[in-house]
């Protein structure tokens, strides 16, 4: 099993980064022309929301790194053997891959109105239906899944950090959302939210 999860989390790791960070908006940008990654240069709560996050995706991923490619210097990420069994690497492989597909899957249905940040220069349509329909976050709902599967299959401080950070970091840029929204689609987006909970 551990060979396995040493090949399949790295895999993982890219294939998730590439389907929602790099194919995604790069379609988005191709069918319009406008960056779906807004710029975060600036000093407000969302541009240090931003640059937080990118840096908790880098321990993600220097965990994941560590794991497969040194496991000699596994045991500095503090593992919590107690939690270390075949069913909740099962259950964690299982989150892993929903997430992906549940991610993806959003991201296809946000269509051209796809934006990585606050897009205080370009309207986008407010998306309300499919997948939509069920959660006003579905994005940031696969990436803490994804998050929690990681956590299962690899469970450490490391990886327990990086949840914990996420979910904290993800809750403050989903509200720094909902009040752009609000702001942009007025009685539309408080109708919407009166029918679609935050997260499912």
């Amino acid at each position: 099993m551990e060979t396995f999860l040493r090949i399949f989390l790295p895999l993982f790791f890219l294939v998730f980064v590439a389907a929602t960070f790099v194919w995604r908006p790069f379609m988005v940008w191709r069918a319009t022309g406008v960056n779906p990654f807004v710029a975060t240069r600036g000093d407000s709560a969302h541009d240090f929301v931003v640059r937080l996050f990118r840096a908790v995706i880098v321990l993600a991923l220097f965990a994941v790194l560590v794991y497969a490619f040194a496991p000699q210097l596994y045991a500095y990420l503090a593992p919590l053997t107690w939690l270390e069994n075949w069913l909740l690497v099962a259950l964690g492989l299982m989150l892993l891959v929903a997430a992906l597909v549940w991610t993806v899957s959003a991201q296809i249905q946000m269509g051209n109105s796809l934006r990585i940040g606050i897009d205080e220069q370009n309207k986008t349509a407010l998306v309300q239906t499919g997948i939509f329909g069920i959660s006003r976050n579905p994005i940031f709902l696969g990436l803490l899944v994804a998050l929690v599967g990681l956590f299962l299959v690899t469970p450490n401080a490391l990886t327990l950090l990086v949840l914990v950070m996420s979910a904290a970091l993800i809750g403050v840029q989903v509200r720094l959302e909902e009040e752009f929204l609000t702001r942009v689609h007025g009685d539309a987006y408080r109708d919407y939210t009166r029918r679609v909970r935050r997260w499912i």
